[in-house]
Order: structure tokens, then sequence, then C-alpha cells
């Protein structure tokens, strides 16, 4: 079991999808990686050598953001927005979209389940 960046990497599927289960790599990452280093894309993570691992962690140690530090950037960013009370920076704090979608219908995922309004039912079902 090959482990960069503080992640299990799986065994099985090969290099450039499996870099993917890091966070903050994604497939031109992962493909830029194997470019540099020098592992052919059909190669797979059981058949590296210890070597070649320690290739791929010093690299990515190297010259990416990934995981925790990653992480930590983001949130940093976010609360600074906040801080400012700019107008993204409001929209994170209410928990509402921040990139200009609608929330008249939709935006559930920021918004949460819905919350049904007393009495509203009542105005259709009169007759």
């Amino acid at each position: 079991m090959a482990r960069i960046a503080g992640v299990n990497i799986p065994t099985n599927k090969r290099v450039v999808i499996a870099l993917r289960y890091i966070h903050g790599i994604g497939p031109a990452l992962a493909k830029e990686i194997c470019d540099k280093i020098g592992i052919p894309p059909q190669r797979r993570v059981h058949e590296l050598s210890d070597a070649e691992i320690l290739q791929i962690r010093e690299t990515i140690d190297a010259n990416y953001a990934v995981e925790g530090d990653l992480r930590r950037e983001v949130a940093i960013n976010v609360k600074r927005l906040m801080d400012m009370a700019c107008y993204r920076g409001l929209r994170h704090r209410r928990g509402l979209p921040v990139r200009g979608q609608r929330t008249h219908t939709n935006a559930r995922t920021r918004k949460g389940p819905a919350k049904p309004i007393a009495g509203k039912k009542q105005a259709t079902a009169k007759k």
C-alpha cells in the first residue's frame, strides 16, 4: 500500500487515476506528475518501485499544495472574505450560493432541506 501526502493510494489502479485520490490533484496534475517522473500512463501502483514512490512523494511535496495545506489555505481565504464583509463573504456567512446562482428554486445543497411554511397549503385546499 503506497502512502503519499498522508493518503493511502489504491494499489490496483493506474498511477494517473490513483493520484487523484489526493485532495488537490486532478486529472491534469496527475498526468503532469507522471510525465515529470517518467512513469508510463498504463503502469499500476503495485508495479511501482519504492524509489518511484519516493520520487512521486518528493515531487508533490516540493511543487504542489495538497491535502491539509490546501484545505487550510482555502479556509483562510473564505475567512478573509467573511472578515472583509464583501458580498461573497456575506454569502458564505449565510450559507447561500456564492457564485450568482438562483435561490428562488433549487440551491438546496447550500440551503439545506426545505423548511415548511405554516398555513401555505391551506390556500389551495379550501373550496
